[in-house]
């Protein structure tokens, strides 16, 4: 008998767009349980069921539970890193409606609002889950908006102008306080993005 024939009967080769898919699949069906059930009652065991496949898989291409949720957030929360080139488009006394225009029109676009719904939502819950979104949102955005802004303290101004949008964005769309939260977005747009540029651009 061949090796070729031996290779045949037993079990396939897994190629890399498999991978990728089963990756994918994973990624997936980890941004939904975290969603529908949060960071502490969400499982690796549910998450591999979710998307078919074993734990073992999970763990494998993630990890822990702390680093699939990384890893989902980080895909969930890719829109919003391109904030800084917002910033960079344009002069510098538009910044604060560049900024607060690109945040809020992915927060209105029910297709990116879904998943960052679900990341707000295990950050306010769970410790671990917080400590996970803080450091994506220090590394991949605040420091990238901070080297926009050459003022001192910039920093500072960053994360004040983030929390100024994270603010809003929680009580408009995690609370759902009114009136806030059936306001329209240009009314919002034009009392929220002049105190963004205040923070980034003022003295």
């Amino acid at each position: 008998m061949s090796d070729s024939t031996t290779r045949g009967r037993g079990r396939p080769r897994r190629t890399a767009s498999d991978a990728t898919g089963t990756r994918d699949a994973i990624l997936a069906a980890a941004r939904a349980e975290f969603s529908e059930r949060g960071y502490d009652k969400t499982s690796v065991r549910g998450i591999a069921k979710a998307a078919g496949v074993d734990s073992a898989l999970v763990h494998h291409y993630f990890g822990t539970k702390e680093q699939v949720f990384a890893a989902a957030i980080e895909v969930a929360f890719a829109p919003a890193l391109n904030a800084p080139e917002a910033l960079a488009d344009g002069p510098l006394d538009g910044v604060g409606e560049r900024l607060t225009r690109f945040i809020f029109g992915i927060w209105e676009n029910p297709t990116t609002r879904a998943p960052l719904l679900a990341i707000v939502r295990s950050a306010v819950n769970n410790e671990t889950a917080a400590a996970v979104f803080r450091r994506l949102v220090a590394s991949q955005l605040l420091r990238r908006v901070a080297a926009q802004v050459d003022l001192p303290d910039a920093e500072l101004r960053a994360e004040l102008a983030a929390a100024q949008l994270v603010g809003t964005a929680m009580l408009r769309y995690v609370i759902k306080v009114e009136p806030l939260a059936s306001a329209d977005p240009e009314v919002i747009i034009a009392r929220v993005a002049p105190v963004v540029q205040g923070h980034l651009t003022h003295p």
